[in-house]
C-alpha cells in the first residue's frame, strides 16, 4: 500500500549555486523531495530518470537553454505532462510569450518574486 504522505518531487534546474542552494533548502523545508541540476543537458536526463512532478527551470544556462529544455520536455511523451515553472532573469514579454507558447505552466521573473512567491506557485501547480 502506498503511503499517503508521498513527497512531491521537484527538479530544480539552476546554474547559480548560491541561488539553487537557497531554493533547495527552502523547498526541502516545505516538504518537497528536491533534485538539482546545474544545466539543461543534465536536466533532460534527470527528467526521465527522476520523474519529477514539477520542474523549476532557469532559462539562461550553459550548454542547453531553458527554452530548449522546455521544448524538448514538452515534445517527449514521457515528460510532456510534467508541470514546468520557468524562473528566470529575463523579464521581456517576448520571453514570457515564448515560454508560454512552448508549454510552460508558469513564468516567474527572479527580480519580481521572492522565494515565498515561488513556493506558493509550486504548491498551486501541484494541487491543480
Amino acid at each position: 500500500m502506498e503511503e499517503q504522505t508521498k513527497k512531491h518531487k521537484i527538479l530544480l534546474v539552476e546554474d547559480d549555486d548560491a541561488l539553487a542552494s537557497v531554493y533547495q533548502t527552502r523547498l526541502q523545508a516545505e516538504g518537497f523531495d528536491i533534485k538539482r541540476e546545474p544545466n539543461g543537458e543534465q536536466a533532460l536526463d534527470s527528467a526521465k530518470e527522476y520523474k519529477p512532478d514539477l520542474i523549476v527551470l532557469d532559462v539562461m544556462m550553459p550548454k542547453v537553454s531553458g527554452f530548449d529544455v522546455l521544448d524538448i520536455l514538452k515534445n517527449t511523451p514521457e515528460t510532456a505532462n510534467i508541470k514546468i515553472v520557468m524562473l528566470t532573469a529575463l523579464s521581456q514579454d517576448s520571453d514570457k510569450e515564448r515560454a508560454q507558447s512552448l508549454g510552460a505552466d508558469d513564468y516567474l521573473v527572479k527580480s519580481q518574486v521572492v522565494i515565498a512567491d515561488v513556493v506558493e506557485k509550486i504548491k498551486q501547480h501541484l494541487a491543480a
